[in-house]
């Protein structure tokens, strides 16, 4: 009852609709309890007007109330139908919002421990589960709850044997049901887990189905899936059979209770203690308490899955944001756009550090490439400056301001980052373009089109700027996505910019287009470099060597290429072609 309460805490502000419904289940419930009352009623007076028609109104006056109870049934029990309806995707709304906003406050290393199909199967399962939950428990349990209550009562007036018969009903049940309920759940959990695992590899699947069909390895993912599945199927088998034999010998137990109570009624009216209208009242009203009690099997097991699947919700909203702004945070104010990382450690996991004691200072206005091999921290770095992941010491700051001190959405406000993959959403190029800035005007998206050397291959797309894109933009080519990225970064118009080098995976002709988009983006901008080309390299102002997780060397590439360091090597094996040379530039993620 806790995890059922905690459901209904968590959407209190839907309480009119609660407030509806339940009065609706109060009605109904009444509404239940008359007719056998109203039967008994006529049937008393039958005697009276066998053989004459003087005595006949009052018992058409009480069948016009049984009618008219059964009209009021119908139009009541619809009424909290649509208001139940109504409640539920309102229900839905709100947990999917609550949920979607909650996961866009995670820190970047959530989403690096779980897979996507997980946290998208986590969202249609669990609150489809609730919602189907909440709207049973407004429309079936209060008015099964409250038909017991009354019938109890009222059976009570006429014989407290059968009334004690009735209310024994409900213990046994619960006992019997909780006896299986604890590794009902565990089952289901097992099933929960892997319908997960299926589902987010199905998702990785189709979001890199190139892969997939590159290296012919349908059957190898479909066989996974399939497995997956079939624990889902296995796991089921005994779930199954734990709960039907259980709801077997619960339905026998209550048929036992039902069968001495038909048979003492019977009996009692044989014997002359009910009358025959006493006697049809009471069959009646174990007709109205029977369908509650046999109904509850049905009742308990969406419990159960609702609690069940809502551990899975609770368990994502009880996630903890690891970077949340300080109390009192301001706005950052960019003025001359000046970066500084001073003695910053960070580590993914406590044991395997990544960045040490690292230092430098990026000028404003200037460029600096990081250079070092893989895993070195480059990434890491544009990732901190972000303020996906915070430092475990030292300080990151943009001029002079301490960036922990700041908010995130103003920090990352003064931050344009066009990435190696330029993540493109399904919609227009428009809206693409537009991304950091829904509310530019048509006439600002194409300058930075054509600032981005884009327009003209977007003046030739079917629709232009409202040409749509597909998902990830698979309709375009990869120099077409990585202008229009460039093209959002220039619209934007942050001071600071963090590229992860956009020409590295591009042919030729592709790069030479996407290179002078992004002169035109480093104009004036503060530019941090993930470097891939030594083209490139050569053509910072500041270079910035990492060494195992520590800064090896900076300064400009004419000062470095005399040094011994990294950047000096790397000169002196463009020029071979050798397979030991290629590997270690690969090392170093890179091209000449």
């Amino acid at each position: 009852m806790k995890q059922i309460g905690k459901i209904l805490k968590f959407a209190k502000h839907l309480w009119p609709f609660y407030l509806l419904v339940s009065v609706a289940s109060v009605l109904m419930a009444l509404l239940n309890q008359v007719q056998p009352l109203f039967t008994k009623m006529a049937i008393d007076r039958l005697p009276s007007v066998v053989g004459g028609s003087d005595k006949l109104a009052p018992v058409l006056i009480i069948v016009g109330a049984i009618i008219l109870s059964d009209i009021l049934s119908t139009i009541i029990s619809n009424v909290a139908g649509y208001y139940g309806d109504i409640m539920a995707v309102k229900l839905r709304y709100f947990l999917s919002v609550r949920y979607y906003e909650h996961l866009l406050t995670l820190s970047q290393k959530y989403y690096a421990n779980e897979l996507t199909g997980t946290i998208i199967n986590r969202l249609s399962r669990s609150i489809t589960g609730v919602t189907e939950f909440v709207n049973m428990f407004a429309n079936n349990f209060l008015q099964f709850l409250l038909t017991t209550v009354f019938t109890l009562i009222i059976v009570a007036r006429y014989s407290l044997v059968v009334a004690f018969l009735f209310a024994i009903l409900y213990p046994i049940f619960l006992w019997l049901t909780g006896r299986t309920s604890s590794k009902w759940q565990v089952y289901q959990k097992d099933i929960n887990e892997a319908s997960d695992i299926a589902s987010g590899r199905f998702a990785e699947v189709v979001s890199e189905v190139k892969v997939t069909k590159s290296y012919t390895s349908e059957s190898t993912e479909i066989s996974f899936f399939k497995r997956m599945l079939k624990k889902t199927i296995a796991t089921t088998y005994p779930q199954s059979k734990l709960w039907h034999s259980q709801d077997t010998y619960r339905r026998l137990i209550l048929n036992g209770i039902f069968a001495v109570v038909y048979v003492y009624i019977f009996w009692g009216a044989v014997n002359g203690k009910f009358t025959v209208g006493e006697t049809v009242l009471l069959i009646q009203y174990g007709g109205l308490i029977r369908l509650p009690i046999f109904s509850m099997s049905f009742l308990v097991d969406r419990t159960q899955r609702a609690i069940a699947d809502s551990k899975e919700y609770f368990k994502a909203m009880d996630e903890k944001p690891e970077i949340k702004d300080n109390q009192g945070a301001k706005t950052l104010k960019v003025t001359n756009s000046e970066l500084e990382f001073k003695n910053v450690n960070f580590a993914y996991d406590e044991n395997q550090p990544v960045l040490c004691e690292v230092s430098f200072t990026v000028r404003p206005g200037s460029k600096a490439a990081l250079v070092g091999e893989s895993g070195e921290g480059k990434t890491t770095i544009s990732n901190l400056l972000l303020r996906l992941y915070e430092p475990s010491d030292g300080v990151i700051e943009i001029d002079g301001q301490d960036i922990n001190n700041v908010t995130q959405k103003s920090l990352r406000q003064n931050i344009a980052v066009v990435f190696q993959d330029p993540a493109l959403f399904s919609g227009t190029v428009r809206e693409n373009i537009a991304y950091g800035k829904p509310s530019a005007k048509s006439k600002d998206i194409e300058s930075a089109a054509k600032a981005a050397n884009a327009w003209t291959f977007i003046q030739k797309l079917p629709d232009g700027l409202d040409t749509l894109v597909g998902e990830r933009g698979v309709k375009l080519s990869g120099g077409q996505k990585q202008r229009i990225a460039i093209a959002r970064a220039i619209l934007k118009d942050a001071p600071i910019l963090i590229l992860d080098e956009a020409t590295s995976s591009l042919d030729s002709k592709a790069e030479a287009e996407v290179q002078k988009a992004l002169e035109a983006l480093m104009e004036g901008r503060t530019t941090v470099i993930i470097a891939h080309r030594l083209s490139t390299i050569a053509g910072v102002d500041q270079i910035i060597t990492l060494k195992n997780g520590r800064v090896d060397e900076v300064g400009p590439p004419a000062e470095l290429a005399k040094t011994d360091g990294i950047y000096s090597q790397l000169l002196e094996l463009q020029n071979h072609t050798d397979a030991k040379t290629k590997k270690k530039l690969k090392e170093y993620e890179i091209s000449s």
